[in-house]
């Protein structure tokens, strides 16, 4: 059954007033037991970074604990499972529901994605990093329906409707009119008790995406703005709030548990006013239940759901009902795994995926390549170390851009974040051999549709560059250091030692053997995404004599086209 929307409020920048102007509760109220009788239950569902992983498969969800977790089909089903005996309930999101996404979903432009989600009865999510990644007009047709502009309807018959829930964007403001891109807040009755849902990405996303697709917009610091919008929910009479954010931090336990939780999330949660009752959160694909106290030490749970449907976050909110509030010491949440072997595939879903396995099923299977060893190391793992795909990838950008028709290109770079597979020989989805690489399969490792773009770049300038990889936490939030795959020829020295800016061992740069002149210059190939300043990678903005390239994805088909047989390539930076 499709949930629709209940009530939503967009809270313009002009209404909003400062934090000092909300009025704190007591430490001690958000701790008073009231009688049972004087309140209620409210269930909250919540999960984050689905990524259009849609289909329940290993190589697309990865198994947490030994268990097989996943799928659109099982996803429902377990929220369905959940929902029963509750009728006080909201299901909700953290962001990245779309972006960065498998086969079946990106190949359409998440149309499939979003379709699953309608069906499984979504109410509202935050926006992330990769709800941007096609821009901001894309987004907007995401939400309000329309076909694609340039590939149009993929049924004539059956225009995309756009998304039934809400996708909520608090501090992502227009700069024509100062008003956000999406509704700030969104606000649910339940039996006469009103919660409201703040929703924010993390204000580091400008630096996640290209930045001509969000040059329309900026985007605010976190604790700001929903301390505003707290002032301005608590005005319209609601007490109990939630925030949605797109942010997150990393810990070492179990899926249940906060082991050494780490920033950023701490210092947000220790910030976010004390009218705020619970913060969900996502981006760093952790799953996590914490208790972190708020600026009043009262503890406030922070969750978060791991990701791609593998986890849903149940939360208990337990609220007074006659002041509205949230009894924080009465309320609790537990993550559950979407197991596979819990609940039956739904329906609806299984119809879902077999009407977009059936057009995408002509292209997905088509052999393109092959490997002769795993070559590993994607976006999944550590974006913080050099890895085989990267590099591979990097060679297959110089490959596509090396001829003096094609950029002339000399070195090449490409970020291990934006590598979203790698290449198994033992994946074998659509009926191949061992060891074949099928178009999906290439798809998956560069799902976002970015150009190949040539510059001239000085030693100096190419120094610059890597030593970008580290930037401080204030900057990328979460993901302070985010590594470059590089291509053949091009070898350095890195000292993880030394301070930012002077990690790059002087001499060490090296073009075929022969060290870098750094007034010399070189032709660097990368991708647009990069080019532009994506991931802060700023010093590519210095590139002159720019030429463009093809698509990333048919650029990599052809070179696995004209390099069969490929292997790991070996590790081309030295780290001290």
């Amino acid at each position: 059954m499709t949930h629709r929307i209940t009530r939503v409020v967009a809270v313009g920048a002009a209404a909003l007033l400062g934090a000092t102007a909300l009025a704190v509760s007591p430490a001690q109220a958000k701790n008073d037991k009231p009688h049972p009788s004087e309140t209620m239950s409210v269930q909250l569902l919540s999960f984050n970074d689905y990524h259009g992983h849609l289909e329940a498969k290993n190589n697309e969800t990865r198994p947490i604990d030994g268990v097989d977790v996943g799928g659109a089909e099982y996803l429902a089903s377990t929220l369905t499972k959940l929902r029963t005996g509750h009728p006080n309930t909201a299901t909700v999101a953290a962001g990245d529901l779309i972006g960065g996404s498998t086969f079946l979903s990106g190949m359409f432009h998440d149309e499939p994605a979003v379709e699953t989600l309608n069906a499984m009865g979504l109410d509202a999510s935050s926006v992330g990093n990769h709800e941007f990644d096609e821009g901001t007009d894309e987004l907007l047709r995401m939400q309000q329906g329309g076909c694609h502009p340039e590939d149009g309807c993929y049924f004539p018959d059956e225009p995309y409707a756009g998304a039934d829930f809400q996708w909520l964007a608090a501090n992502v403001i227009r700069k024509d009119n100062g008003q956000p891109l999406l509704p700030a807040t969104w606000v649910k009755d339940f039996d006469g008790v009103k919660v409201g849902f703040i929703g924010m990405t993390l204000k580091a996303t400008p630096t996640l995406v290209s930045p001509k697709g969000v040059a329309s917009v900026d985007f605010l610091d976190e604790v700001r703005t929903a301390n505003k919008q707290a002032v301005a929910l608590k005005k319209q009479g609601v007490r109990a709030i939630v925030v949605l954010l797109h942010e997150g931090g990393y810990q070492e336990g179990s899926y249940n548990e906060c082991k050494g939780i780490t920033d950023p999330i701490v210092q947000i949660a220790s910030q976010l006013h004390p009218e705020i009752d619970s913060i969900i959160t996502g981006h760093t694909h952790q799953a996590y239940v914490c208790q972190i106290p708020d600026p009043d030490g009262v503890d406030r749970l922070v969750t978060s759901a791991a990701s791609y449907g593998r986890v849903v976050t149940e939360t208990s909110l337990t609220i007074n009902r006659r002041k509205g509030d949230v009894v924080r010491s009465a309320s609790s949440a537990t993550n559950h795994l979407v197991a596979r072997s819990a609940v039956q595939p739904d329906a609806t879903q299984s119809a879902i995926l077999a009407k977009w396995n059936e057009l995408a099923g002509p292209i997905k299977g088509e052999v393109v390549g092959s490997i002769k060893e795993d070559i590993t190391g994607d976006a999944g793992g550590n974006r913080g170390i050099e890895t085989p795909m990267a590099d591979l990838v990097a060679d297959s950008i110089l490959w596509g851009t090396d001829g003096t028709d094609e950029g002339g290109a000399q070195i090449s770079f490409m970020n291990v974040g934006g590598v979203r597979g790698s290449f198994l020989m033992d994946a074998t989805a659509n009926g191949e051999q061992p060891g074949e690489i099928t178009y999906e399969e290439a798809y998956l490792v560069a799902p976002f549709g970015n150009l190949l773009v040539s510059m001239d770049l000085t030693g100096a300038q190419i120094k610059t560059v890597l030593e970008q990889q580290y930037q401080p936490v204030e900057a990328r939030g979460s993901r302070p250091t985010l590594a470059l795959g590089v291509s053949k020829g091009f070898t350095y020295q890195w000292d993880a030692s030394q301070p930012q800016g002077s990690r790059v061992v002087n001499g060490s740069m090296a073009l075929n053997g022969v060290p870098l002149d750094l007034n010399a210059t070189y032709r660097v190939s990368t991708l647009n995404f990069l080019a532009d300043g994506g991931d802060l990678f700023t010093g590519f903005t210095e590139g002159t004599n720019v030429a463009g390239g093809p698509e990333d994805l048919a650029n990599l088909v052809s070179f696995l086209k004209a390099n069969p047989g490929l292997t790991a390539p070996g590790s081309r930076v030295d780290g001290l």
